[in-house]
């Protein structure tokens, strides 16, 4: 008898401290989601955002934006997706050496979109390789 009161004390003691550790765990949190906003919500008197990252990918997307893309439109780029339409066997570039493409990987094939060529994942349609036709 004096054994089970013993291990009733121990499991009330248990959940009595698991319950304050899960309190301020959830009280860290909002503190931690609290200084990101602020991180990203810094900005000096001229109104820019002086968050090193987000300017780096605004660089990016411009470099990206300003290079040309491939396709008709050329708004193919690296690591978009390519659109469905383009993913129909009639195509993929089987003879891709005779293109003077280099061999796709495994995973991977040449897809001609107007007079330019993209590598693409088969599975995800994701822009791995742009070749571009002057």
């Amino acid at each position: 008898m004096h054994t089970r009161t013993l291990i009733c004390a121990i499991v009330a003691m248990s959940f009595a401290t698991w319950g304050s550790a899960i309190a301020q765990g959830k009280d860290r949190g909002r503190n931690d989601q609290g200084q990101r906003a602020e991180q990203r919500d810094r900005r000096d008197n001229d109104g820019r955002n002086w968050n090193r990252r987000d300017n780096r990918d605004r660089a990016h997307n411009n470099a990206r934006r300003d290079a040309r893309g491939a396709g008709p439109n050329h708004q193919f780029h690296q690591g978009q997706r390519l659109p469905v339409q383009y993913r129909h066997r009639h195509y993929v570039v089987n003879d891709w050496r005779g293109h003077r493409l280099s061999a796709p990987p495994r995973g991977h094939h040449w897809v001609q979109t107007g007079s330019d060529y993209v590598l693409v994942a088969i599975a995800t349609g994701i822009i791995l390789q742009l070749s571009l036709v002057n």
